[in-house]
């Protein structure tokens, strides 16, 4: 295709109604057509990027190849598409305006009253066509934060007015994603708060030419008919997209919808081919008819809200397609893990994932959980400050240096064993010393890494700040903690292991990040299938008895 075509989501009436999932939806309708397509996110907030924020406030960070903390929904479009993002994939209006000021601080703009209108609008079209720039993609779906009305997310709208007049009709959509409330009382689905969306999205200038409705109840022809006429649309872009099971649902309804057929209409594109959605069904039956169940406990600190821990969940759910297995996954905080409450909540569990995170709030009953795993045999992953929860438990209890610790928990342990590396001490900015992206490992052989990915060399994605002090090498090593998985250039430890132990795996980089529905991570697939083998035997021996 010689130009790239630009798709614009937008949001009304609530937030959460699921922008990311139909944009990914969409992107792997058309992929499945032949289409190179990527998405992007224009987030409203005024945060540089999401690697400061509580996981509370937004989700999870997640981590792309090149380094990028970005917006959780990337994950979803890597998920769905298997195709990496980058940094161009993810802009917040901090990035924009911090860009524009500096801009004026170089006297890039002569003089001239730097203004919301050209200068934040032109760098927001800037942005947005970066990625359409290259000539990778024949599509560019763009995602919009927040809902419309919203003041912080005027300045895209505007945006995205200017760039559909200049790209014209043909080259560029927009894909409004509204509520169709269901009202009890009334006993039917309401249309007004869909239709005042729109209209608030018309006195921005812009005109939904698909509607995308949310619902708990399927629409009727005459609902359709009501909301293409209010809407300004024609009755086949009026798409349901009902609730689902499970967000893997969600492109095979938007198929049966036909969404993918009007946006090749409205584009001015071939709708010559059938999506090649073998691949995805397949993942999708295996998903939906189990043939064992195993519960997995995710012992973390931000349990209480489910997006902290997004791409370990789903990565749980490709694993446990690839083994045939419900993946049972009961959160638990560890603040409430004590040798008093240790036996309770963690003794029937067939394995347990030991999360990321930062700062001390909780770290004594991640050591507590990683004991039991150690001491019990249980199936352990431990991800980032699981693997450094890992070596602290190790160091306490096997090699007997009580006090030993990370210095991010306690800067005067007399025993670092996780510690910053010289060279980070010296750098103040909380983010200049991370360690972020795609670095690469060493498996060494005859490990239980090696087993899991077939190969010496890997690459996987970082976020982190805090490393294994290879000054405790020698000694824990000589008691059983191996050491199997090394940074070539840096000699950091990657991946920590118990010989006699059926699976103990600590590592320092973020497995999950990389897990697709076309390729389930190997740690997680190997994880997973260690639990059911415990179980197994588990169920065996109570048989016995």
């Amino acid at each position: 295709m010689a130009e790239t075509k630009y798709i614009f989501v937008t949001g009304g009436v609530s937030s959460s109604l699921g922008k990311g999932i139909i944009a990914a939806s969409l992107a792997k309708l058309l992929q499945a057509r032949g289409y190179k397509t990527t998405i992007q996110k224009l987030d409203p907030y005024i945060n540089v990027d999401p690697g400061t924020l509580n996981p509370y406030e937004h989700g999870e960070c997640y981590v792309t190849e090149d380094g990028a903390e970005t917006d959780l929904d990337l994950g979803h479009y890597e998920r769905f598409l298997n195709v990496n993002t980058s940094q161009a994939n993810n802009v917040t209006t901090g990035r924009i305006y911090q860009s524009v000021i500096e801009k004026e601080r170089r006297g890039e703009f002569l003089g001239k009253t730097v203004q919301v209108i050209p200068h934040i609008t032109n760098e927001i079209k800037e942005r947005v066509q970066l990625l359409g720039n290259n000539h990778e993609y024949d599509i560019v779906i763009t995602e919009i934060g927040g809902t419309v009305g919203d003041i912080e997310s005027l300045p895209y709208i505007e945006a995205v007015r200017q760039l559909k007049w200049e790209l014209g009709d043909d080259n560029a959509l927009v894909i409004h994603l509204t509520l169709v409330p269901f009202l009890s009382a009334a006993g039917e689905l309401k249309t007004k708060p869909t239709q005042h969306s729109v209209k608030t999205l018309m006195e921005s200038g812009l005109r939904a030419d698909i509607l995308v409705c949310r619902t708990e109840h399927e629409l009727s022809d005459d609902i359709r008919r009501k909301l293409a006429l209010f809407c300004n649309v024609k009755q086949e872009a009026v798409i349901q997209s009902i609730d689902a099971s499970t967000i893997y649902d969600v492109p095979n309804m938007m198929l049966q919808e036909g969404l993918d057929t009007v946006t090749l209409k409205k584009l001015n594109l071939p709708d010559d081919t059938t999506p090649n959605l073998t691949q995805w069904n397949e993942f999708l039956k295996r998903h939906k008819n189990p043939k064992h169940e195993v519960t997995i406990g995710l012992i973390g600190k931000y349990v209480e809200l489910q997006d902290s821990y997004k791409s370990i969940l789903e990565a749980f759910i490709h694993a446990g397609a690839a083994n045939e297995v419900k993946v049972k996954v009961e959160s638990i905080h560890s603040e409430f893990i004590n040798q008093s409450t240790i036996q309770n909540k963690i003794s029937h569990l067939d394995g347990i994932l030991v999360a990321p995170g930062f700062g001390e709030r909780g770290v004594e009953g991640k050591i507590d959980a990683v004991r039991f795993a150690r001491e019990h045999k249980l199936p352990f992953l431990g991800i980032c400050l699981g693997m450094q929860m890992a070596v602290i438990e190790f160091a306490r209890n096997v090699l007997q240096l009580k006090k030993a610790n990370s210095t991010e928990m306690d800067p005067n342990t007399p025993h670092p064993v996780i510690d910053l590396m010289k060279e980070q001490k010296e750098i103040t900015h909380l983010g200049g010393t991370m360690r972020l992206g795609s670095w690469e490992c060493t498996v060494k052989d005859d490990s239980t890494a090696k087993e899991v990915y077939g190969t010496n060399q890997i690459f996987e994605r970082h976020r982190h700040r805090y490393e294994y002090n290879n000054q405790y090498t020698t000694q824990m090593e000589s008691h059983g903690l191996k050491s199997t998985g090394v940074n070539p250039k840096t000699n950091l430890v990657e991946i920590v292991e118990i010989e006699d132990h059926p699976w103990f795996v600590g590592v320092q980089y973020h497995p999950e990040y990389k897990s697709t529905v076309a390729n389930p991570h190997p740690l997680f697939i190997a994880f997973i299938k260690a639990a059911k083998e415990y179980s197994q035997k588990k169920n065996n021996a109570s048989l016995a008895q």
